[in-house]
């Protein structure tokens, strides 16, 4: 019974997130879901493209939605560099679904940006079971948080098209395996792009923006 219900959820979410779509397409916005575990770097990763978009002065204009269980600190700090953001609160929902995106997209102006980055909550498990519209997941990962992710998470690995590995400067202060991280990861998904950066030094960046620059034509 349990899997039953939890398949009509699937295919339910699964609807909207083609409406979304849709939506998204007609707009001519890419939407990349941003997804790591809590405190890994993806309010910070956005803080970083944005401050380079700017000083570069790049035609790139980048809406957020952000998602948290509950707070507006990451949407606030979004909100400083004047990107369009929209706080999305789950009251105890570990992952974003279709429908919450569905519900905010009236408060976004989408015909007007190159890309959206879905913010979604800090989680390495259910984000990468939920479709919300994307033209791709994007799974960042942090240095501190060990070598093991990958083959702990590997759903997380394989949904994903591109890996940022954040806190790279820590590395040498860590006995993270960086050659395990990357081996693993493309083990499960051969296809994948990984950058590595650190949001601290801004290591890495300018590659992570140039990549953004050219998948963005593709909208």
């Amino acid at each position: 019974m349990k899997v039953k219900v939890v398949t009509k959820i699937l295919e339910a979410n699964d609807r909207i997130a083609v409406e979304n779509r849709r939506l998204f397409d007609h707009a001519g916005v890419f939407v990349i879901n941003l997804m790591s575990g809590p405190g890994a770097g993806k309010t910070s990763l956005l803080e970083q493209t944005l401050t380079q978009t700017i000083s570069q002065k790049t035609d790139l204009k980048i809406g957020v939605v952000e998602g948290d269980i509950a707070g507006t600190d990451d949407a606030e700090r979004i909100e400083r560099f004047g990107a369009p953001v929209v706080q999305i609160n789950t009251g105890g929902a570990c992952h974003l679904d279709a429908n919450m995106i569905y519900e905010v997209l009236g408060d976004l102006p989408l015909v007007s940006l190159d890309i959206l980055f879905i913010e979604n909550v800090g989680n390495l498990v259910c984000p990468a079971e939920f479709k919300v519209g994307e033209n791709m997941k994007v799974m960042l990962l942090s240095v501190t948080e060990g070598h093991d992710k990958p083959l702990k998470y590997p759903l997380m690995f394989q949904e994903s098209s591109a890996l940022v590995i954040n806190k790279v400067d820590l590395a040498p202060y860590t006995n993270v395996d960086m050659t395990k991280i990357k081996k693993d990861a493309l083990s499960l998904n051969p296809k994948l792009k990984i950058f590595e950066v650190s949001c601290r030094t801004g290591e890495g960046i300018a590659d992570w923006i140039a990549w953004l620059t050219e998948i963005s034509k593709k909208a």
